[in-house]
């Protein structure tokens, strides 16, 4: 590749800027989504009998430190017996991005914000998704909560949803709570100055490791994988930097899922048609069981969520260091998540196999996922007794595209991923690493390496290898504009 000689981040947005066209993305708002942005105005914060007025409670966010599309916060309320009321507040993007407005067709189009190692392109604008529809701290908001009571055994009780106006008394970061939770650091910014919010992200802490441990044994799956972050440094590409979940991410992550349910259940109990996230039982379950045999474990002929969580969370125990290769390993065998539609007379989806949930939903990121979006809005109508502003085969063709849109974006990202990841091996021709196989099939063999931790394909020797194996090999080539890291086997 010959470096335009304005930095490694520029080459790297460009690179990332012809992905998404190639795949059908957009990577730029249309003058008439500029138009309508310059008219908004956010709505003025007054109660209503269909608003209720929640801003007194002590929400806060949680997020990634740079972020700034705010699209939830969380509050925690004791209740008797042990069990405690959880309430979920979901940015109210609908208000400011009504359906049939060009920012509505633009998300519509893309259906997610695409998150490349050099640029993110947002799914809605940022003067909407970091100010006016993000839930800033200090700022009157539009939200639909959704409050679930969590008793002590994990199990859901009662739940409602209802729209309501809140605000965000604390912004903070995935680092810094996980850091005070586990006792390293002393609680940050406002868990120190705000009176009672430490005492709350204890309660939420707890409750959410409660609902943790009840879904893994219901057989959802303990899987970690290495998530590296590019390192850029005036704008001159360092590194590909490893970083595992914290604590805090699992906080919210788990109090997510609990909401998520929550929605599909509150539609499903209105007899009114819902967008499923599902994750289908693994068609490649023989090689799982070939691999589990491989290690001295037996897993059923069938599929079986709780039997292959009980062999992964033993491996994690024993092996903590090579647990994420097999964790990449399982996720490529068992697939990748879907949309789809399920009405009041189709009881058919297959639920989440990942998660061990029957029913489940996207709900708690509008300003991100369009789906998230579309099930604001089908909640909206169910709270207003209004008809849906989507018929049965919208939601379907909808769901259908956003599988797809979803998919191109993943591959955005990837493919931006490893266009990082050879322009950091590039001085590394010859050189030898310890590899897995990550994917085999009739296009090619891929594997993964460790350092940096990124994917490139087997292009010599690559004969009988399947996923999960591990390989020696050199690498043997890199083209940074095609992404290309070609090794071969040792």
């Amino acid at each position: 590749m010959s470096h335009t000689g304005q930095g490694h981040r520029h080459d790297l947005q460009a690179i990332a800027r012809h992905a998404m066209i190639a795949r059908g993305l957009l990577p730029d708002f249309s003058p008439a989504v500029v138009r309508e942005l310059s008219g908004l105005t956010p709505p003025a914060a007054k109660s209503t009998p269909a608003l209720q007025d929640l801003r007194s409670l002590l929400w806060c966010s949680i997020d990634n430190d740079d972020s700034r599309d705010l699209d939830q916060l969380t509050v925690a309320e004791p209740l008797g017996g042990g069990a405690v009321k959880i309430l979920v507040a979901v940015a109210d993007v609908d208000a400011l991005v009504p359906k049939g407005s060009a920012t509505d067709a633009h998300a519509q189009h893309n259906t997610t914000s695409v998150y490349t190692a050099a640029e993110i392109f947002p799914m809605l604008p940022l003067p909407l998704s970091t100010d006016l529809t993000s839930l800033n701290e200090d700022e009157d908001r539009l939200a639909v909560v959704i409050e679930m009571v969590v008793n002590q055994d994990g199990s859901l009780g009662s739940s409602d949803i209802y729209r309501a106006w809140v605000v965000n008394h604390a912004k903070l970061t995935y680092h810094s709570v996980a850091a005070w939770l586990d006792g390293s650091d002393p609680a940050p910014g406002r868990v120190a100055t705000v009176a009672g919010l430490d005492e709350q992200l204890r309660i939420q802490d707890r409750v959410a490791q409660t609902l943790r441990t009840v879904r893994h044994m219901h057989g959802a799956l303990s899987l970690e994988t290495i998530e590296p972050r590019v390192v850029f440094e005036d704008d001159v590409l360092t590194d590909l930097r490893a970083e595992d979940k914290n604590r805090a991410q699992e906080l919210i992550e788990d109090l997510m899922i609990a909401a998520n349910r929550v929605t599909v259940r509150y539609l499903e109990a209105r007899d009114l048609p819902s967008l499923r996230r599902i994750l289908r039982s693994p068609d490649r379950w023989q090689r799982i069981v070939d691999l589990v045999a491989h290690l001295g474990e037996r897993l059923p002929p069938e599929p079986d969520a709780v039997a292959l969580e009980t062999f992964l969370s033993t491996r994690r125990r024993m092996d903590p260091v090579r647990f994420p290769d097999l964790s990449l390993t399982v996720i490529k065998l068992i697939g990748r998540g879907e949309y789809v539609v399920e009405g009041p007379d189709q009881k058919t989806s297959p639920g989440h196999f990942g998660l061990a949930i029957p029913a489940y939903t996207h709900s708690t990121a509008p300003n991100r996922r369009f789906p998230d979006l579309l099930t604001q809005r089908l909640l909206k109508a169910a709270l207003a007794e209004r008809r849906a502003q989507y018929s049965l085969e919208d939601l379907n063709t909808l769901a259908q595209h956003c599988t797809e849109q979803e998919d191109n974006a993943s591959k955005v990202e990837r493919r931006v991923q490893k266009s990082a990841a050879a322009l950091l091996l590039e001085s590394k021709i010859g050189q030898r690493f310890d590899a897995i196989v990550t994917g085999a099939s009739a296009k090619g063999t891929w594997v993964r390496i460790l350092h940096p931790s990124t994917e490139g394909r087997v292009v010599q020797g690559f004969e009988g290898l399947d996923v999960g194996d591990r390989v020696r090999v050199e690498l043997i080539d890199t083209n940074v504009e095609q992404g290309f890291i070609d090794f071969a086997r040792v």
